[in-house]
């Protein structure tokens, strides 16, 4: 069986005339025009969009969203809580909501990122007792949620939980609150909240540390029944490419949980790697990264090796590259394109991996009772002749009739 033959459903169509007759011997094309499957990358530049009143700045940052349409149906929004409400009492509730309207617009499904991380945190919360941090998170939740739902269906709720109360570069509110409830509670407390007020939302928890630490923490965690829908893991890759049988490994040992996996932050660099003894990326300050010719064509091939992986397996449902463009987290050449929105190979290679390789397009003709069979990647589809169409979804088996109209 071909490695994507699982991405794939067949569907039996019985073509109608506007006058109800089936449309026998009819021509038709049967052409994808969205995804099942979700594409994503980091999609913070639609907040900025929105808020900027300089025109060429504005036109600049359109030129780039609309370069990042062209290859994606999903993205990040940025929740971190210090940023999105540096103020107490006053969220960037308007900003965010405008920016996931423009990607829902478009066509895109949007994530909330995150709900609850100790890292980017408000730093007003540290005046506060433990027992008020605790509430004023889910107080966050409760307002954030509430206000997004229909809108933003879909949370990474807590962030990078193995390294929380243990973490020790400075001081925080949820460290603080991490150490005396210890990671289970606190997992399953804002997991719990956030349910409460978006029952039928997708929740993530989200990790870069794939070390037996976070199979011991979602193990404790459904046990504890914990309402995980989707396992997170990042793979920010600064300092070299997994590869793939590292990749392999990783997919194996969390594929054990039977739960859906997004590969939520992905990032493979065009230029030169951070050395190996740099423990903390955070840490790696540089005042420029260039891209390099020779690092665009690397970026280019271990994505396609990557993604082609990710996509083979029957549990990975999402991946998300972080950066869309250069000059982003750590000022790393990481995206798909450069700092002035010229395209690199990646880009080129990603569009025809998604759009050609993994889309499906097809001309096929009506038998005499107006029926045709149709196997392709699973997505919504546009069946068409002449200027008659019809829209259908293709996400399992099925027998439909459509009229073209």
């Amino acid at each position: 069986m071909n490695g994507t033959e699982h991405r794939k459903a067949e569907v039996r169509i019985r073509v109608m005339n506007p006058d109800n007759t089936p449309a026998s011997g009819l021509r038709v094309k049967a052409d994808q025009i969205s995804h099942k499957f979700l594409f994503g990358c980091g999609a913070f530049d639609t907040v900025w969009m929105q808020r900027i009143e300089d025109g060429e700045r504005k036109a600049f940052l359109q030129d780039r969203m609309n370069k990042w349409l062209g290859l994606f149906n999903y993205g990040t929004l940025p929740f971190y809580w210090g940023g999105y409400e540096h103020e107490e009492g006053k969220p960037n509730t308007e900003g965010l909501m405008n920016a996931a309207k423009w990607l829902i617009d478009n066509n895109v499904k949007v994530k909330g990122h995150p709900l609850c991380w100790h890292t980017a945190c408000a730093e007003w919360l540290l005046k506060y007792s433990n027992e008020d941090i605790l509430k004023k998170q889910l107080e966050r939740i409760q307002r954030d949620v509430t206000a997004f739902k229909g809108v933003i269906d879909m949370w990474d709720v807590i962030n990078e939980v193995v390294i929380m109360p243990d973490f020790d570069k400075y001081d925080n509110a949820i460290t603080r609150i991490c150490k005396e409830m210890g990671r289970i509670k606190l997992v399953k407390t804002v997991f719990a909240e956030t349910k409460k007020y978006n029952p039928d939302a997708v929740l993530l928890i989200n990790d870069f540390n794939t070390s037996e630490s976070y199979e011991i923490l979602i193990e404790g965690l459904l046990e504890a029944g914990v309402p995980i829908d989707v396992i997170g893991i990042q793979s920010h890759q600064h300092q070299g490419y997994w590869g793939k049988e590292k990749l392999d490994r990783v997919l194996e040992r969390f594929s054990r949980f039977g739960l859906p996996i997004h590969f939520t932050e992905n990032t493979l660099v065009s230029g030169d790697l951070i050395p190996e003894y740099i423990v903390d990326l955070n840490d790696w300050q540089v005042e420029t990264w260039p891209s390099t010719p020779e690092g665009e064509e690397r970026q280019a091939n271990e994505m396609k090796e990557m993604y082609t992986t990710l996509f083979e397996h029957p549990l990975v449902e999402a991946i998300t590259t972080w950066d869309f463009n250069d000059g982003c987290w750590l000022k790393a050449p990481s995206g798909f394109v450069h700092e002035d929105n010229s395209l690199k190979p990646s880009y080129h290679m990603m569009k025809k991996l998604i759009h050609e390789t993994w889309e499906t397009h097809e001309e096929l003709t009506a038998d005499a009772d107006g029926y045709i069979n149709l196997k392709g990647f699973k997505g919504g589809y546009k069946l068409s002749a002449g200027d008659k169409s019809a829209e259908f979804e293709l996400n399992e088996n099925a027998e439909i009739t459509l009229r073209l109209a």
